[in-house]
């Protein structure tokens, strides 16, 4: 198959539904031969009868694609490193790692309990640190036996993880923390041929499905914004060659809205040259904070 990831291996966790299913068909349709990552659990986090992996992999098979099914929990090291042992396994090669998987378990603050802070830390953030390391250590043994890869790594974020998101403190904590493990990811491996960027998409998914309704962006455009699919192109092509001199990056994406998004700067600043009192440096903050700009809302307030 042709198309901007042709000759490329793709492996994306989630893959069975959702944003993930539909970036592994994204991929596959542009030539890509992919790892379809599922365990198959329901929206808590529990395993399900089965995994829906092996039906996304029958849909790229069917167009004509090439795909393979991994069911490990990539939440585990033995698992993240199954990922990666899949993949050069079936095809020899590992090029793109899109972290995706994830699930919630919202409460509010004073009822969120350790296990359910544990859970989602688990899936979202520790689900993407262990598949990156496991990914980033093949690259950068290729890189260092004189084979630079051309790699990319995509994380998921969210808006939620940007601006936080009442009721669901655990996973915006942890969606924050992924775009923190984004940026150092991408200083660190770029000496290996590796950029690493992040997305925080809106879409509807089992997990957002009551919060998003079907969406048409005009009537009777036949567009439904909240498609998982629309963000897909994004994420197809920051996991291609073509992205080149992207990295480091966090883009929000949602129907046909792609946003760069500027994280923090410095903003209004001020310098005593000596230690504040407390009153003065009261006073002093006040001041900066009326030049400065206003935060945005966190969702739900």
């Amino acid at each position: 198959m042709s198309g901007i990831c042709a000759g490329r291996v793709v492996a994306v966790t989630g893959a069975g539904r959702g944003l993930g299913r539909a970036h592994a068909l994204a991929f596959a349709a542009e030539g890509a031969r992919v790892v379809v990552n599922d365990l198959g659990v329901g929206l808590d986090g529990v395993p399900g009868p089965d995994s829906p992996a092996r039906g996304v992999v029958d849909e790229i098979r069917a167009a004509g694609g090439e795909a393979v099914a991994h069911g490990a929990d990539i939440a585990t090291d033995a698992g993240a490193a199954s990922l990666v042992a899949t993949a050069l396994d079936a095809y020899g090669r590992l090029d793109t790692l899109v972290n995706n998987a994830g699930f919630l378990r919202d409460r509010m603050l004073v009822n969120l309990g350790e296990d359910d802070w544990d859970a989602v830390m688990r899936v979202h953030l520790k689900g993407h640190f262990l598949p990156l390391r496991h990914a980033a250590a093949h690259w950068r043994a290729e890189a260092k036996a004189g084979r630079t890869p051309v790699a990319r790594i995509v994380n998921t974020s969210s808006g939620a993880g940007l601006l936080g998101s009442v009721g669901q403190g655990n996973y915006s904590a942890a969606k924050a923390g992924i775009v923190g493990l984004t940026l150092v990811a991408a200083a660190e491996l770029a000496r290996y041929g590796v950029q690493v960027n992040a997305v925080a998409p809106a879409a509807r998914t089992r997990m957002t499905e009551r919060t998003f309704a079907t969406t048409m962006a005009a009537p009777g455009s036949g567009f439904d914004a909240m498609a998982p699919e629309n963000v897909s192109p994004l994420v197809v092509w920051l996991g291609s060659a073509a992205s080149t001199g992207v990295t480091g990056r966090v883009f929000e994406t949602e129907g046909g809205r792609i946003t760069v998004m500027e994280g923090w700067r410095p903003g209004p600043t001020a310098d005593k040259g000596a230690r504040w009192t407390p009153a003065e440096a009261g006073g002093t903050t006040l001041k900066l904070l009326a030049e400065a700009e206003p935060p945005g809302a966190a969702y739900g307030a």
